[in-house]
């Protein structure tokens, strides 16, 4: 069994969603844990759309290995076949290999690994590769709690969602993602009224009203928030690049200004506030016609401890009360501790596995995955983003991005970390 020909194998299983198409992936994943003597099963939750589970082990314990089927589609540029799967020069090439078929190959790997080599678990490892992540689990994870919650019930998840690791100042920190930002999208709908556009002073715009509710947005100052895992992280990266200081929200942004790769300074900023980013605009029909109405959709993300009523009262405040909100799609924030032998099993197995003294860090992941479900659900979830020592990291440039891949060292590196983990926890 090779674990670069498995992410291969679930490359080359086209499952953009949508469609999704997961079910021929939980079919190849059946088929090779059929294999092992693990009688693994497909919950199908709509026709195509399927869940793979399977567990092995008993006892008091248990550990769940979460990972998702499907991946976002690949659009152009690519410099090789994104759905080949093909093994080159240390790389597994195509789309899913970082988001998320990677950590399902890894996971199931592991998972594998220690049945064929029948060691005693002192507790039951569950093994999930789910439906629809990429289009808010409503078919998968979602499902899966609301209809046979005992299928994924666990002491605690690792799922995809840390950041990568990175090396600074001579010393490599990994990333466990302790809790994720809930969102609150939301419409903005200013009206107006219409007129003839040769007199437009007869009319009302509501374009023009929208604009300046979008400009008074776009010059929006968020409060900063440090929840104690986040501080925490903050005040050990202070130290790393030379700092005596106490961090907290007054000088945090003095801080930041210390980093120099961009991406990782606005992931922080973005762990440490609301963010409030409008993203789509429509308003008029007809060149000639003054606009009656315009509305604008806002991706908002809200910190731990933030709510609806957050999310309105900072809108009313830059906007004003003559536009009207609809928060059409809220999800509240979720959080896992990072004080539990949970998120400590993760660490000293990430210490383990890197052979080396590593700092490992909590964090706040500014985005979504199937974790805030888990966590809904009482499930501890922690997200990893685990990389071998060297890896490149431009390559963590193309989630979701053309030229998705992965290198087989990082691959490997996955792998024995699941491994581990499900040893020192299962076996103690």
């Amino acid at each position: 069994m090779n674990l670069e020909q498995i992410l291969s194998d679930l490359i080359r299983i086209n499952t953009v969603n949508p469609p999704g198409n997961e079910i021929a992936a939980a079919l190849y994943l059946q088929d090779l844990f059929n294999q092992a003597g693990v009688p693994g099963e497909i919950v199908e939750t709509e026709r195509g759309r399927g869940n793979f589970i399977a567990r092995t082990g008993s006892g008091s314990k248990s550990l769940l290995f979460l990972s998702h089927l499907d991946v976002v589609p690949v659009g152009d540029g690519w410099d090789f076949d994104p759905f080949g799967g093909e093994i080159r020069e240390g790389m597994v090439l195509g789309r899913g290999a970082l988001d998320c078929k990677g950590l399902v190959a890894a996971e199931a790997y592991a998972f594998l690994k220690l049945v064929r080599e029948k060691v005693p678990l002192n507790g039951t490892l569950i093994f999930a590769a789910t439906a629809d992540e990429e289009r808010g689990g409503s078919l998968g994870v979602k499902h899966l709690l609301e209809h046979v919650p005992e299928k994924l019930r666990a002491d605690f998840a690792v799922n995809e969602g840390g950041e990568e690791p990175l090396d600074l100042n001579g010393q490599t920190v990994f990333f466990i993602q302790t809790g994720e930002k809930g969102t609150a999208w939301s419409r903005l709908t200013a009206e107006g009224v219409s007129c003839h556009g040769s007199v437009p002073s007869l009319g009302e715009n509501a374009v023009i009203k929208m604009v300046r509710a979008l400009h008074s947005l776009a010059a929006y100052q968020p409060q900063v928030t440090l929840i104690p895992e986040v501080k925490y992280m903050m005040q050990e990266l202070a130290t790393l690049v030379g700092l005596d200081l106490t961090v907290d929200e007054n000088n945090l942004d003095a801080l930041l200004e210390h980093f120099t790769n961009k991406s990782f300074v606005e992931t922080l900023r973005a762990m440490t506030r609301m963010t409030i980013s409008p993203n789509v605009v429509q308003g008029g029909s007809k060149i000639n016609v003054v606009p009656d109405i315009c509305t604008a959709d806002i991706d908002i993300r809200i910190l731990p401890g933030q709510d609806r009523e957050n999310v309105l009262s900072e809108l009313r405040r830059q906007i004003g009360e003559e536009i009207s909100i609809d928060l059409s799609n809220y999800h509240a924030p979720t959080f896992s501790s990072s004080q539990t032998e949970h998120y400590r099993a993760i660490v000293e197995a990430t210490r383990e596995v890197a052979g080396k003294e590593v700092l490992c860090l909590p964090g706040i992941f500014t985005g979504a995955t199937d974790s805030r479900f888990l966590r809904e659900a009482g499930i501890p979830s922690y997200g990893i983003g685990h990389m071998a020592e060297g890896f490149d990291r431009e390559i963590w440039t193309t989630v979701h991005g053309k030229n998705e891949r992965i290198d087989v060292a990082s691959l490997h590196f996955k792998a024995s970390f699941f491994e581990k983990l499900a040893l020192n926890y299962l076996r103690s």
